[in-house]
């Protein structure tokens, strides 16, 4: 009788999840002198495999250029065409390969070894020839493959790709990489915005756009004066510091509480006298974030004297693709 997708779905990812425990599990020294080495290098981290093992590779190496380390990833049958001068004597190698017999690395490391540079091996096998030529082994345990035959790379690639992320957060940690510098790696993208966007860079400044009405403003000032700001004011005080904001919401509240006799009212007896706010510099995504909290659909800004210098819509941060 034939499984269903979904158990088998669930029986690839259970069989993954055990060789990730398996190599959590394993994790030693060598790892540690592993990160010690990539962490010391002067040079480069070229990173090195065939077939699913090169796509591990491409991805390790790409993570650990975009954490702060620069690697490349060297194909090894094009390496023996010319492409091995790519490899300077400051440089580490990474070795990967589930059995570590491939032909292309029995030609390659002994070459890479010529030129004197440390080898690391990812390999799930300690007898092999990979394993004897390298400086640090690093083993991955993999007991079955997740394919039914036991043979595509699935389990050995996955815990793969997690050891190379392990080392790539682990190294980041040693150099102490902070928030801006990962920033700068990652100016573009939906990272990027998110990183460097802040509220000044989206928030409306002219006074045609800022809401602003005076604690004795009449209902119809407030009133006209959401309808062109898009639903909301902010009410400031004689030095024009916010003290209160009213939305269309607190309108419709008060309009069902009181009926129409709201006209002889002021903008300080109807406003929610602890309004939300962000400073400038705050993360636009920090803003987005405040708004989803409480909520709400735009936030006033404020500088430090608590003078309102602008306003910041969701629907604004959404179509910068913020959030």
């Amino acid at each position: 009788m034939k499984k269903d997708a979904v158990s088998i779905g669930r029986e690839v990812i259970e069989i993954e999840i055990d060789t990730l425990k398996e190599l959590a599990n394993s994790l030693n020294d060598s790892f540690e002198k592993a990160c010690e080495l990539v962490y010391n290098t002067r040079g480069r981290i070229i990173v090195s495999g065939v077939g699913k093992s090169g796509i591990v590779g491409k991805k390790i190496a790409a993570t650990l250029t975009s954490l702060g380390t620069p690697a490349i990833f060297l194909h090894p049958t094009e390496s023996l065409h010319g492409d091995l001068g790519i490899i300077s004597k400051d440089d580490v190698f990474i070795g990967i390969s589930k059995s570590g017999e491939s032909d292309e690395f029995r030609m390659l490391i002994p070459l890479v070894k010529r030129i004197g540079i440390p080898v690391i091996a990812i390999t799930a096998s300690l007898d092999s020839e990979l394993a004897r030529l390298s400086d640090i082994t690093l083993y991955v345990p993999v007991k079955r493959e997740a394919c039914p035959y036991d043979l595509a790379p699935t389990s050995s690639s996955t815990a793969m790709l997690a050891l190379g992320d392990a080392l790539a957060i682990c190294v980041m940690n040693m150099k102490g990489v902070k928030l801006e510098e990962f920033a700068a790696y990652h100016p573009g993208g939906s990272i990027g915005k998110k990183i460097w966007l802040r509220v000044a860079d989206m928030m409306l400044t002219e006074d045609a756009q800022v809401p602003r009405v005076r604690e004795d403003a009449s209902m119809e000032e407030v009133i006209l004066e959401m309808t062109r700001k898009r639903g909301i004011t902010s009410v400031v005080d004689e030095e024009g510091k916010l003290v209160g904001v009213l939305t269309d919401g607190d309108l419709r509240r008060l309009l069902e509480k009181k009926g129409g006799n709201i006209f002889g009212l002021k903008a300080k007896d109807v406003m929610n006298s602890h309004p939300k706010s962000i400073g400038p510099d705050s993360l636009a995504v920090e803003a987005a974030r405040k708004m989803e909290k409480y909520g709400i659909t735009a936030l006033l800004v404020v500088d430090e004297e608590k003078k309102v210098i602008g306003i910041i819509h969701l629907h604004d941060l959404m179509k910068a693709k913020v959030v």
